[in-house]
């Protein structure tokens, strides 16, 4: 059923040309945002939480919008499968890489930290094309083998290597000859808020993974924020800002805070491209 699926449906969509790509999307926005409308309530909840001040019909233009974007994301994820480094490099634009390469060059590991906004995987799959660190992105396995490795093969096609969550202390202290980046999604909800970061983002108080801060301060390792804009239709801009060279020095929880506030400002100028079906709010303080 796995390879049927694989290789009857997801390959031919992925093969598709750009036209058609995204007319089969036109069609899946119908049938997500008109028809099934999903996860409508939980959307419009989120919407309405994280914009206050935004009236009724702001909120609708939003949720319309994403519906549109989640429809482009699902099609880009499939096309992931079948893309080539030729098309690839033009959806996705790298802007001021040298932040990272100059790093790579003085033999300095770096953490990306970044969230799920507009298209963050095709961004990291990218990315080893144009970056001199080895790159390392973290995730969750899936529990069906067949597409975890269909997924991990997508991913890693550019160079793109993925470590599972419970390995991941393992990559800090891997003695490799070249520099690593390692790739953290850091605006998930966590499973245990145990040892979470809460703060205020997007008006609500919100549980922060504390991963990538910990792993910084314990190794020494630089942080860099990922910012990802969608130029056009198909077509992101992904660009690099340093929030810290010396995360020792910094207080406990600021380098998480400072994600957050970036995030949260990229959220502002484009809400539309936000992951609003993610049940993000889940937990309370």
């Amino acid at each position: 059923m796995n390879n049927l699926l694989f290789y009857v449906i997801i390959i031919p969509i992925s093969n598709l040309n750009n036209f058609f790509l995204y007319l089969f999307s036109d069609i899946l926005y119908l049938i997500v945002g008109k028809l099934f409308k999903y996860r409508k309530p939980l959307i419009t909840k989120n919407l309405k939480n994280s914009f206050p001040k935004k009236n009724e019909n702001e909120i609708k233009n939003i949720r319309r919008y994403f519906y549109k974007h989640f429809s482009d994301l699902i099609v880009e994820s499939l096309k992931g499968f079948t893309i080539s480094e030729r098309r690839i490099n033009n959806k996705i634009k790298l802007k001021n890489t040298e932040l990272l390469n100059e790093m790579a060059q003085k033999k300095k590991n770096i953490i990306l930290i970044g969230g799920h906004f507009n298209n963050w995987e095709m961004s990291a799959q990218k990315m080893p094309l144009e970056c001199e660190h080895e790159l390392f992105a973290i995730y969750k396995p899936l529990t069906n083998k067949f597409f975890d490795k269909k997924m991990k093969d997508s991913r890693g096609k550019f160079g793109l290597r993925m470590i599972p969550m419970k390995d991941t202390k393992k990559y800090f202290l891997a003695d490799n000859q070249k520099p690593r980046a390692i790739i953290f999604g850091s605006d998930q909800s966590p499973s245990n808020t145990k040892n979470a970061l809460w703060i205020k983002f997007l008006h609500q108080d919100s549980a922060f993974l504390f991963g990538a801060e910990k792993y910084a301060k314990e190794f020494n390792w630089p942080v860099v924020f990922v910012s990802i804009q969608k130029i056009k239709r198909g077509s992101y801009e992904v660009s690099f800002q340093l929030i810290t060279d010396q995360p020792n020095k910094e207080p406990k929880g600021k380098i998480i805070e400072d994600f957050a506030k970036l995030l949260e400002a990229d959220i502002n100028q484009n809400p539309p491209y936000y992951l609003w079906t993610h049940n993000r709010w889940k937990k309370s303080k």
